[in-house]
């Protein structure tokens, strides 16, 4: 079969055979993680962690660090599963100021803590899997870093 038949074939195939709702449940789980008018913090590469805790050695990152930034706003996160959950600790730099909420997030449970006066914020318990950090600061859009997978 030459490919322009197979695309045909494709094609007219995608009209007849509805969506499995399997699928149309998963997209829509999807759309609901959605962080509406959030800004995306892009990663950044860290040689060695100066946020939540301290590597072990100079001039290595720990395995569970990750740096995400946007808008001048950094996040760092570190992550690590202990007795089977997960604990997820950072810092935004520059600390985000006395009103502001960082919000953890997994597919299934969120939790909002406020930052400290430096910025830093831990939140534990959470189920392995997903995670996504957004910082809600007063007058700004919300940042997020990209899922993040933990495993144990």
């Amino acid at each position: 079969m030459r490919e322009e038949y197979l695309l045909a074939a494709l094609r007219m195939g995608a009209g007849a055979d509805p969506v499995p709702e399997g699928v149309s449940a998963a997209a829509r789980a999807v759309f609901g993680l959605r962080v509406p008018g959030g800004v995306p913090a892009g990663p950044v590469d860290l040689p060695v962690p100066p946020g939540a805790r301290s590597s072990p050695e100079a001039g290595t990152a720990q395995a569970g660090v990750r740096r995400f930034s946007a808008n001048d706003l950094v996040i760092d996160v570190e992550t690590a599963v202990t007795g089977g959950r997960l604990e997820v600790a950072g810092q935004v730099s520059p600390a985000p100021g006395p009103d502001a909420r960082i919000e953890v997030r997994t597919p299934h449970i969120a939790k909002v803590r406020a930052p400290s006066g430096s910025g830093h914020f831990a939140v534990a318990g959470l189920p392995p899997g997903w995670v996504s950090v957004v910082c809600h600061r007063p007058g700004h859009p919300p940042v997020f870093t990209r899922w993040i997978h933990v495993h144990p």
